[in-house]
């Protein structure tokens, strides 16, 4: 669906952060090749932080203040109307992750495993056949259930007591992962354990039976969009004083948003000395830290942006952050599609990708080089797109 949209009371900083996210998500996920990462685009191993593993926690930190924002025209009471809406999203959003992967098994089968001795029939079922083995979680997926889950709250629970429901959830999770073997790499982990059983390997993403957006780790990815919610409402639940220029109501907000993300940031790095910051299992130590960051960093952008005025820098980041979800779509399908699809060359045929990583960039910049160059290549043809929509006022929301 597209509408056209309003920025007259925005606060445009969360654009700007949203579309640094969903850059982020596009380059890091998009490489020329998958041996050849320079450090700070890879995710850490197991324990640790990488710049790349803060691009999701900061999109779903976001998304819970965007949820705030959203649930305001209901004045956050429960109704039909509104629960219903929440659960149509939550279908489409749930939905559009499962049939990515579908479609990436689709287009490599095709690409690639297609057998001459098979009718076009029978490769066309055995390409379209992949239920049996497709992954279940993945990121659209943790988007959606998150989202549900916040929204729900938000509507039924006074919004006074969402902290203490947060600090439950972090708390809790961290007793799971104690008496569960939860920071072990291996399929001791109570959270593989759960994984296997509820999903089977067929259905898993393959690390050491660990899955990163698995299901007792959702735990800790619902307290995180809750404290984007929370400080979603912090910045916008009072009304604007009469009288008070849009600098002058922004300038206590900063300091809030400032302090919140300085407390958060060391709470999390302080508690990581007995609770490691680790991604794969979503720990409180890393809700804490990565949504402390992305609060800090959202004062900076409110403070450069929204107070000082200096925008024109951030109309890149703009047009991937006003249609976040489609975009983030739109560059998963194209980087399927450009390691699928085969263009004459030769005497055979060549991918997209192959044609521009292994034709140009890597013989201009080398391997590591040429692969950065491909990622940005990529991110810049994705912006293209969402550049003519934003150009345009065209807001696809999903």
């Amino acid at each position: 669906m597209t509408t056209n949209h309003s920025h007259t009371q925005r606060i445009l900083a969360l654009d700007i952060l949203r579309g640094i996210t969903i850059a982020g998500m596009i380059l890091v996920n998009n490489p020329g090749s998958w041996g050849h990462i320079y450090a700070p685009l890879r995710h850490a191993e197991w324990n640790g932080l990488t710049p790349t593993d803060l691009v999701f926690p900061f999109f779903m930190f976001i998304m819970g203040i965007s949820t705030y924002i959203s649930l305001r025209k209901y004045d956050f009471a429960y109704s039909h109307a509104a629960l219903r809406k929440i659960l149509r999203r939550t279908v489409v959003i749930f939905v559009i992750g499962l049939a990515i992967g579908w479609f990436s098994r689709f287009c490599h089968y095709w690409a690639s495993a297609a057998s001459d001795g098979l009718s076009f029939g029978q490769n066309l079922w055995e390409a379209v056949w992949t239920f049996d083995r497709m992954r279940i979680p993945g990121v659209m997926q943790r988007l959606a259930v998150c989202y549900c889950t916040t929204a729900v709250i938000a509507l039924t629970m006074k919004h006074s007591r969402i902290p203490y429901l947060i600090a439950t959830l972090l708390a809790g999770y961290f007793v799971l992962l104690t008496c569960g073997n939860g920071f072990a790499h291996n399929e001791t982990n109570i959270l593989s354990v759960m994984d296997r059983a509820v999903f089977t390997p067929a259905h898993m993403y393959k690390d050491n039976g660990i899955d990163p957006e698995g299901l007792l780790s959702t735990i800790p990815a619902i307290a995180h969009t809750l404290l984007g919610f929370c400080v979603g409402r912090m910045m916008l639940g009072n009304k604007p004083e009469a009288g008070h220029s849009r600098e002058e109501m922004l300038q206590p907000l900063l300091v809030k948003l400032f302090l919140v993300g300085t407390v958060l940031t060391f709470a999390g790095l302080l508690l990581s000395y007995g609770c490691p910051l680790n991604k794969k299992i979503w720990s409180p130590t890393f809700v804490l830290t990565t949504c402390g960051m992305a609060c800090s960093l959202l004062a900076l952008l409110v403070w450069t942006v929204d107070v000082k005025g200096r925008r024109r820098w951030s109309r890149f980041f703009e047009a991937f952050g006003v249609n976040p979800l489609f975009m983030y779509v739109l560059g998963g399908v194209l980087g399927i599609l450009f390691g699928t699809v085969r263009l004459p060359w030769g005497e055979g045929s060549i991918s997209i990708h192959g044609l521009i990583y292994d034709k140009l960039t890597r013989p201009l910049l080398g391997d590591t080089g040429g692969s950065l160059a491909y990622a940005l290549l990529f991110v810049a043809l994705n912006w293209c797109i969402g550049y003519l929509l934003y150009k345009r006022k065209i807001y696809i929301k999903i």
